[in-house]
């Protein structure tokens, strides 16, 4: 593996770690940010999807079996399907949507990045939650239960974006093998 895909692959694995210290802030997550950048910079699609998986992986096993050890009976190997799913989505938009790394691209598919997270989500809370009728009223009434998370979402893969986006760029500058 050469210099650049492996600070990029360390870039998304400490991003996912970092999810271990921000467990009491709901939706505040560098997960979205963590594979829009994995899909912008990783030359190759394959590892723009796997490293990110890879990271959401190691950080889910990590929180399920310590943070969140009392919901899960027995040691869990995975977390939740949706969500991964929703990282998939997100790498491969990176790779689409990001060709070219300025500020507007990066707040576009950003927001785009919340919006895909919080759709694809709420319908796995929709069709998995046996709360929700399975009908219009309950996809409705799912999307309206994560309402109050979404300003979150938001605001964190902003914030997300922008810190591994800038900090990566920063270190391009003094660090040119990686341009």
């Amino acid at each position: 593996m050469n210099l650049k895909a492996g600070i990029i692959g360390a870039v998304v694995l400490v991003a996912a770690l970092s999810r271990l210290l921000m467990t009491e802030l709901p939706n505040v997550s560098p997960l979205g940010a963590m594979a829009l950048f994995g899909g912008a910079y990783f030359s190759r699609k394959y590892l723009a999807v796997i490293i990110p998986l890879l990271a959401l992986w190691i950080s889910d096993v990590v929180l399920n079996n310590t943070i969140y050890a009392a919901y899960y009976e027995g040691f869990s190997w995975f977390g939740v399907p949706v969500v991964y799913l929703s990282i998939i989505v997100i790498a491969l938009m990176g790779t689409s949507l990001l060709k070219e790394i300025k500020v507007k691209n990066l707040f576009i598919a950003s927001l785009l990045t919340s919006l895909v997270f919080f759709l694809i989500t709420n319908l796995g809370s929709w069709w998995a939650i046996p709360a929700y009728t399975k009908d219009f009223a309950g996809i409705i009434a799912a999307y309206t239960a994560g309402l109050p998370f979404f300003l979150s979402t938001i605001l964190s893969n902003l914030f997300f974006t922008a810190v591994l986006f800038g900090g990566y760029e920063l270190v391009k500058q003094r660090m040119p093998a990686l341009a």
